[in-house]
């Protein structure tokens, strides 16, 4: 249980990190990187998986380029459900999602996990 707050929190805190990098997300405060990061997770788990199984041929062919996309999407359709949470632009919510994955990435190294 303390496994998943401790990476709940850092989820958060790397979202925080993006939105220092990249101008095109934004973040009001650390309560909404909080929810923010609950709501990326469970699309991710819900209509993530769905989009990635139903897309695995497009995969293929394209190398799994397709999935940069769909995790674009996948933010972007996060920053519609949380308050205080937005994300500009498609090409903003690609560079968003591969900048928040090597962010988490990194910080759970540090971390330890």
């Amino acid at each position: 249980m303390a496994h998943l707050l401790i990476d709940w929190f850092l989820s958060a805190v790397a979202l925080i990190v993006v939105t220092k990098i990249l101008p095109g997300i934004q973040v009001d405060s650390f309560g909404s990187a909080l929810i923010a990061a609950l709501v990326i997770g469970i699309v991710n788990v819900t209509v993530g998986f769905l989009l990635k199984l139903i897309l695995l041929p497009f995969a293929i062919l394209t190398l799994g380029l397709i999935y940069l996309a769909v995790n674009g999407f996948m933010l972007k359709l996060a920053s519609e459900f949380v308050p205080g949470f937005r994300v500009h632009g498609c090409s903003t919510a690609i560079f968003g999602s591969i900048l928040l994955s090597i962010v988490s990435y990194l910080l759970t190294r540090v971390a330890g996990f």
